[in-house]
């Protein structure tokens, strides 16, 4: 059974995005150590969720970025949760660039939760979620994330896009791990308690 662990970055007072969704900030935050933090998440994963903003945003950058992230984002394969109908794998192939794994991403229409199980039973490395405000919250809701990676970077945003959304109960999380960078971002890895 494959595990889905939910990457994000994230400001010390809990937001991934600020009010307009932007995020430079997390990237005045990086230096190398960080950098290769990320880049070994991102190669324990066999599949890459997101929601089709973030698909779209990606797409559109990595397969044409020299970042040396870039292999493993455009060599793993991904999956597109969308609430769009008329969106599909024909409709990607034409929209997006070169890379191989985007045009031939799998388009996931069907109930999250549900559709998220199914992918969880499969065999194969971590399903990897990262990107995308909306798409994490209702990751967090349905309760399937059994690893939190967050990147906590050194900026207080004082609004924006919140990382949980409003929960019906307490979520308790066990620390598995911190990695603190020069630059002062701190890795923290979590499991649900």
């Amino acid at each position: 059974m494959r595990r889905l662990v939910l990457k994000m970055s994230i400001s010390l007072d809990g937001y991934v995005a600020g009010p307009n969704g932007e995020a430079d900030w997390m990237f005045r935050h990086r230096d190398e150590a960080g950098h290769r933090w990320v880049e070994d998440t991102l190669w324990q994963a066999g599949l890459h969720v997101m929601g089709s903003r973030s698909y779209f945003a990606m797409a559109g950058y990595w397969p044409t970025s020299s970042d040396s992230l870039a292999v493993p984002m455009n060599e793993i394969p991904k999956a597109i949760f969308t609430r769009q109908a008329s969106l599909n794998r024909d409709a990607l192939a034409k929209d997006s660039p070169s890379a191989r794994s985007w045009a031939e991403a799998a388009v996931i229409n069907g109930d999250l939760a549900t559709e998220l199980a199914r992918l969880k039973q499969q065999p194969g490395k971590d399903i990897l979620a990262q990107g995308g405000a909306g798409f994490a919250q209702s990751l967090v809701a349905s309760g399937l994330i059994d690893e939190y990676r967050l990147v906590v970077h050194p900026v207080v945003l004082g609004q924006g896009m919140p990382l949980f959304p409003p929960l019906p109960k307490p979520l308790d999380l066990q620390l598995r791990s911190t990695t603190l960078f020069r630059s002062g971002s701190m890795a923290q890895v979590f499991w649900p308690a």
